[in-house]
């Protein structure tokens, strides 16, 4: 069984399980007409990337719904067009799984890969899931890897076993993998406009550039 097989077919944590599940049978009034994917979300891109993105979780109807991860919200939305900018994608839109999309040199994951209520995973969810993000970690040659928010940060230092500068937009921590910083671009930040597209372009330019 493969990494994103096993991941699949995960069903370590009752809460998460019980979350993923439910919304995928009470769908959203805009979704009623599709079939949600509701499981664990596997990783997504170049299967030979050298650079690695890592998020927080699938959002519920976004790809808990797509199945595949950042697909079909707004989070997504901006991730892949500022992909697409560096030259890392085909394609700046991510809508769902068959859409075509296409990464070129890097590899999407999640520090969890359930759908989590109101996007907050618990500690002891987090370290379950972690288990297959030390193992991508193990298994591959990463030359650079960008962490979208503090606690993708947190958690690739700790399976890393780095010191940890401190967070904070465009931080960037040297070593082999060079790992990146970008505040997430979930509607928290976008919305309020804590994170530009200009500053997440920034941060994917660099990395591209690794």
């Amino acid at each position: 069984m493969t990494l994103d097989e096993e991941i699949v077919a995960c069903r370590k944590c009752p809460r998460l399980v019980e979350w993923r599940e439910r919304v995928a049978l009470d769908k959203r009034r805009a979704f009623m007409d599709e079939e949600y994917w509701g499981k664990p979300v596997p990783n997504f891109g170049d299967p030979e990337a050298k650079r690695l993105i890592v998020g927080l979780a699938p959002a519920a109807h976004g790809a808990n719904r797509t199945g595949r991860i950042f697909t079909g919200d707004r989070s997504g939305d901006w991730l892949y067009r500022a992909l697409f900018r560096a030259g890392l994608a085909n394609q700046a839109e991510s809508v769902h799984a068959g859409d075509g999309l296409v990464l070129k040199g890097v590899l999407i994951t999640a520090v969890v890969h359930c759908a989590p209520p109101d996007n907050k995973p618990k500690p002891d969810e987090i370290s379950a899931c972690c288990a297959y993000l030390t193992r991508l970690l193990e298994d591959r040659s990463f030359k650079v890897i960008l962490c979208l928010g503090g606690l993708a940060w947190r958690q690739v230092h700790r399976l890393l076993n780095r010191s940890m500068p401190r967070f904070g937009h465009g931080a960037e921590a040297p070593g082999e993998p060079r790992v990146l910083a970008s505040y997430h671009p979930s509607q928290q930040n976008t919305f309020t406009g804590r994170l530009t597209e200009q500053m997440l372009d920034e941060v994917v330019s660099r990395f591209a550039r690794h």
